[in-house]
């Protein structure tokens, strides 16, 4: 008997192809989950610096739960409002696709939670892997308000770099020996910059240099030779970061939802709102070794120049033999870059490009020049308690001299999709109305923005370019610019003004890396570039919260498409109203 011979031909074998890509895409649905959780929002007494506060927190947690979902998974969460302010929850970093309901700004997409009151956020993680975090977008509420979310492969898909032993989630946060409202308060009432924070956090605890907090300082063993997954994220309020862990490289290998081409650093610089993955090798003798973050400060303005600290502690270290003392000597410190230091930050940063060529966007629908910045407010009377800014004014900051004013009769959101006039206008300038050398010296006349509510109407699937430029009005300063609903294309930056005819021809089409918050540099420009393919309203701003109380946000209003695909959901029955 002859053997039965087998041929597969050209267009039968991508059939096959295809067939099998089909079914391992819907076997990747099928292990799709959804995640329910309840979220507690309300006062519990926290200690720290010796003092104990009474402090908003979620399920008496400071910080709060860390989620752990899977590409693909649903989250439900109901937040219960048993505080004593209004409250609203952001998602940061999620799409939220056709879905604004979820994503949480304070009278952007939702009206607040007002207390005593619930509203269940429902959304899906899709195409998204990677380390988010959620936190309150209500005033100075995230201050203690704050969570990671991190984001798996989907079932069955494996990292791009080697598989570490463990995942350690590092949330870098400010804390003030007062309530944060009320801080936020007494800015609001003086005009004045808000006071700088007592202490820095690496998850929620100051470390061994402040006082009462060497007995919780965070601990990490670790086993020699194994390597680790760092998920560093900056939940911090009103300042960047540099963060290092002594006498171990880092290798970075993800920012945000975007794997990066692998890199070899001593420290990192992170803002607010950023996070970022990395690989450590525990390749050290055998010891303890501080994991320290302080402040990298671009402004000319007051900062909190502490340093917190946490432990990496290798098991086999060597103990100390006294009693009571379980390990040896103090553990070794970090060198960390000078607060200041502009160029280790600016050379990090450019080391940071996408794993593989990506598909930015080259023909450009609407090409928009942002000038980011601080201003101040005049005051018919300088001498007015309420005038406590630089020479009798008030603080306010703007994008193309204009300072955002959050609406309180109604959410921007709600109020388009119930047509409600004179709550915003589509009229938001794409230039500044005068143009004036940015980064020079510019003339008090062009110092003070002014209050409005408009926003920059989008078509569906417009090819969008923003150049963030920023301003030496007051000071130059590093902006983390966060964009709601969207990740961009960090294409590319420099110093001084932007200049369309030489710096385009610099820009990196092949590999940037995807964002969805970028600092500009300071007094100099970042540009990036997006799709407008998510319909609703979505917020821009600094992710330092001082500079967005005072107005450095706007909006942009991306119109649906065709089809229910490309067209914003109705809105849940339990939104809140205002």
């Amino acid at each position: 008997m002859g053997l039965l011979k087998l041929t597969v031909k050209p267009w039968s074998s991508c059939l096959l192809l295809g067939l099998l890509f089909i079914f391992a895409f819907l076997a990747s649905l099928s292990h799709a989950e959804i995640h329910y959780h309840e979220f507690v929002i309300e006062a519990r007494p926290v200690k720290r610096l010796c003092r104990t506060h009474s402090t908003v927190t979620v399920n008496g947690q400071f910080p709060g739960p860390t989620l752990q979902v899977r590409n693909g998974d649903t989250l439900v969460i109901r937040a219960i409002n048993r505080a004593r302010y209004n409250v609203t929850l952001h998602w940061h970093g999620v799409h939220q696709t056709r879905n604004p309901w979820a994503d949480g700004p304070e009278y952007v997409t939702q009206c607040p939670i007002q207390p005593g009151r619930s509203y269940t956020y429902r959304f899906t993680i899709e195409d998204q892997e990677g380390t988010l975090w959620w936190h309150a977008h209500s005033r100075w509420l995230r201050a203690t308000v704050y969570g990671a979310l991190i984001v798996y492969p989907r079932m069955g898909s494996p990292y791009p770099f080697p598989m570490p032993k463990r995942e350690i989630p590092i949330l870098i946060g400010e804390w003030w020996d007062r309530d944060p409202m009320d801080v936020l308060r007494q800015a609001l009432f003086t005009g004045g910059a808000p006071n700088i924070s007592d202490a820095l956090t690496i998850n929620g605890q100051p470390g061994d240099l402040y006082r009462c907090s060497s007995k919780e300082t965070v601990r990490f063993p670790v086993e020699a030779g194994e390597t680790i997954l760092l998920r560093i994220i900056n939940s911090a309020m009103n300042q960047e970061h540099f963060f290092g862990v002594a006498n171990h490289k880092l290798t970075v290998v993800g920012v945000d939802t975007s794997y990066t081409k692998p890199f070899s650093t001593s420290v990192i610089m992170i803002a607010p709102g950023q996070t970022t993955n990395v690989l450590l090798t525990a390749d050290q003798p055998p010891a303890r070794y501080y994991m320290a973050a302080h402040a990298y400060n671009t402004a000319n303005a007051a900062f909190d120049n502490t340093t917190t600290t946490a432990i990496l502690e290798y098991k086999s270290a060597p103990c100390n033999g006294k009693k009571g003392k379980s390990r040896s000597s103090a553990p070794i410190f970090p060198i960390l870059p000078g607060f200041n230091d502009t160029a280790t930050a600016t050379a990090y940063t450019a080391q940071i490009k996408s794993l593989h060529q990506v598909q930015v966007p080259t023909v450009i629908d609407e090409n928009l020049f942002f000038t980011v910045g601080l201003g101040l407010i005049n005051c018919s009377n300088p001498n007015s308690p309420r005038c406590q800014g630089p020479n009798g004014t008030r603080f306010a900051a703007s994008i193309n001299n204009i300072s955002f004013v959050i609406p309180r009769r109604n959410s921007l959101m709600q109020a388009y999709i119930q047509g409600q006039p004179g709550i915003f206008t589509t009229d938001f300038p794409p230039v500044p109305p005068i143009i004036f050398d940015y980064t020079g010296n510019v003339s008090r006349g062009l110092w003070q923005p002014r209050k409005q509510t408009k926003l920059y109407k989008l078509k569906f699937g417009s090819r969008v370019q923003i150049v963030f430029q920023d301003t030496s009005i007051v000071s130059v300063e590093d902006h983390p610019m966060h964009l709601h609903g969207h990740e961009f294309y960090v294409v590319g930056s420099g110093f001084g003004n932007f200049n369309p005819s030489t710096d385009t021809a610099k820009f990196n089409l092949i590999d940037p890396p995807r964002r969805n918050t970028i600092g500009t540099p300071p007094g100099g420009w970042v540009a990036v570039r997006f799709v407008a393919e998510n319909p609703g309203i979505w917020l821009l701003h600094c992710h330092i919260d001082s500079h967005l109380t005072w107005g450095l946000a706007m909006a942009f209003l991306v119109e649906n498409g065709v089809g229910k695909l490309q067209t914003v959901q109705p809105p849940p029955l339990d939104l809140p109203r205002c």
